[in-house]
């Protein structure tokens, strides 16, 4: 992975404002795992925050900017289809667990099986 490429996607991740980041990740992975990714069980509470109605929890905004660096990480390369994917299915990177959960408890190691992912694409 290009660095360049890397530097500009966390400065994206770290710069967006909350409801635009929302909105992005929203258009990628759908309302549904992205509440899963924030750790909140209220998908409509994602709608709220993309319209910029709600603020997230700390820690749910540093999972989904997590998240979306991730995502434009993997978007470089691949589908928006193949990005959902990847973040709902078993991952061998992480003991066979889905990115979006692992991201709440491992965001380094969930960045480091995206990269593998890329390279061994």
């Amino acid at each position: 992975m290009h660095v360049a490429l890397e530097q500009a996607a966390h400065g994206l991740a770290t710069r967006l404002e909350v409801p635009s980041l929302v909105r992005s990740l929203q258009d990628v992975l759908g309302q549904r795992l992205v509440a899963v990714i924030a750790g909140v069980s209220d998908a409509k509470a994602v709608g709220k925050w993309a319209r910029g109605e709600r603020v997230p929890h700390p820690e749910a905004e540093r999972r989904l900017r997590h998240a979306f660096y991730i995502t434009q990480l993997l978007l470089q390369q691949e589908s928006a289809e193949t990005v959902r994917a990847w973040f709902i299915g078993m991952n061998p990177d992480l003991d066979d667990q889905a990115p979006a959960l692992a991201l709440t408890e491992h965001p380094q190691e969930v960045l480091s099986a995206a990269r593998d992912f890329l390279a061994n694409g």
